[in-house]
């Protein structure tokens, strides 16, 4: 297992994040996994060199942070040498967010911010989280009193890190900009869906990571199961995999080209079709860490084994060319003006 610098700053992570959306239960038919199994799954992963952790407060509202908290406490990781990561913003139940329930029990007000990162250090069992999420863009809140309330909480030492989750290359820009200029703590982190079968990420996001200094996490870097090798364009979809309940993320039309192209280059370097994906993510600029889930030991153990692949240029390129993403301006008329220079 290799170690990453977050972005620019100094912290190091494991260049496999261990994502715990599976861990509880009645969240998107996706949680799965009780305490006892995450014991078991985290402490593969610690045992594998797996430092890093991620989580959010809406998974299964709240379970998740509990069987994390747990399962890290049961494992041989000191407090100091884990990195956890969790997210704000979501509703905490069914019933809450604008319109039902609670209406401040969801966004990224101060109130909202100050109460979550609360409760979420109480499930965690921790006195500080390490990297502390914002999970979407809230259009009711101005960008100041949210970016403001999470230096407040670095400033209580009630977070160490701080990075966004799913936010548009402009709304990222102006925080950025915005932190420096106040003197505020500035993001270190962008987490955002990024897989050979889904590249939106290369036309604007990847590029100002890379300029900004901001690490990329990626999640779901499997398409939600559909780079694991079970969907093939000659077969029917199978019934027993996370897509049946849930089909998110929206994957590429070439998916099955990618397919192909992952399965000829899985024989050349005999590995799996999944650890051929994450390891051509893991070959991508910016990318920090790259965020993988397991429902159960097996997938756990296929995941980890990415970190021994090593591909050729060649054979990243063979990957990559099956869904590079189609230019859009003015991107394509910046390359035009700047080619040769």
């Amino acid at each position: 297992m290799l170690y990453r610098q977050l972005g620019r700053t100094g912290l190091k992570v494991s260049e496999l994040c261990l994502g715990t959306m599976t861990f509880g239960s009645n969240f998107l038919s996706i949680a799965v996994v009780g305490q006892t199994d995450a014991n078991a799954l985290i402490s593969k992963a610690v045992d594998a060199g797996i430092n890093f952790f991620d989580t959010a407060d809406v998974y299964s509202y709240g379970e998740s942070e509990e069987i994390l908290g747990k399962a890290l406490q049961q494992s041989t990781l000191t407090r100091d040498e884990a990195v956890i990561a969790t997210k704000v913003r979501s509703p905490m139940s069914q019933a809450a967010g604008e319109g039902s329930g609670d209406p401040n029990n969801v966004g990224l007000s101060r109130k909202h911010i100050m109460a979550a990162c609360e409760a979420s250090l109480k499930r965690l069992g921790t006195d500080y989280i390490d990297l502390y999420q914002v999970h979407g863009w809230d259009i009711r809140t101005p960008l100041e009193e949210t970016l403001r309330a999470l230096d407040d909480l670095v400033r209580q030492g009630k977070v160490r890190y701080i990075g966004a989750s799913n936010w548009s290359v402009r709304h990222l820009a102006q925080a950025v900009t915005l932190a420096d200029a106040k003197g505020w703590e500035r993001f270190a982190s962008l987490q955002a869906y990024y897989a050979l079968a889904g590249r939106d990420l290369e036309h604007e996001l990847q590029p100002y990571c890379a300029e900004a200094g901001l690490g990329i996490l990626p999640w779901s870097p499997l398409s939600g199961g559909y780079l694991t090798g079970k969907f093939r364009r000659d077969k029917h979809a199978p019934d027993n995999t996370r897509r049946s309940g849930f089909d998110f993320p929206p994957v590429d039309a070439r998916v099955f080209d990618a397919i192909d192209a992952l399965e000829a280059v899985a024989n050349e370097v005999d590995a799996s079709i999944p650890q051929v994906a994450l390891a051509w993510l893991l070959a991508r600029p910016a990318v920090s860490s790259v965020i993988i889930g397991a429902k159960n030991m097996t997938q756990l153990e296929d995941n980890l084994g990415a970190t021994a692949v090593k591909l050729t240029p060649e054979q990243i390129e063979r990957l990559s060319a099956t869904t590079i993403p189609a230019a859009q301006y003015p991107g394509w008329m910046i390359e035009r003006q700047n080619s040769g220079r």
